[in-house]
């Protein structure tokens, strides 16, 4: 339903602008989640390091 309302609202090239720019968020959300869960299995494997990351910013 919402690619139809996009469809009457916007034309083609703001729909693909808007897709990008919801696809790149989607894409930042996974990034995040898979350097968190990197994070924890450093901070399993290395108890030493009191649970900081390894990881480098």
């Amino acid at each position: 339903m919402l690619r139809t309302i996009e469809g009457v609202l916007l034309r083609g090239e703001q729909r693909t602008a808007r897709r990008n720019a919801w696809d790149a968020v989607l894409e930042d959300r996974r990034r995040a989640i898979a350097r968190l869960e990197s994070e924890s299995a450093v901070g399993r494997a290395e108890p030493s390091l009191g649970g900081t990351s390894a990881l480098p910013r």
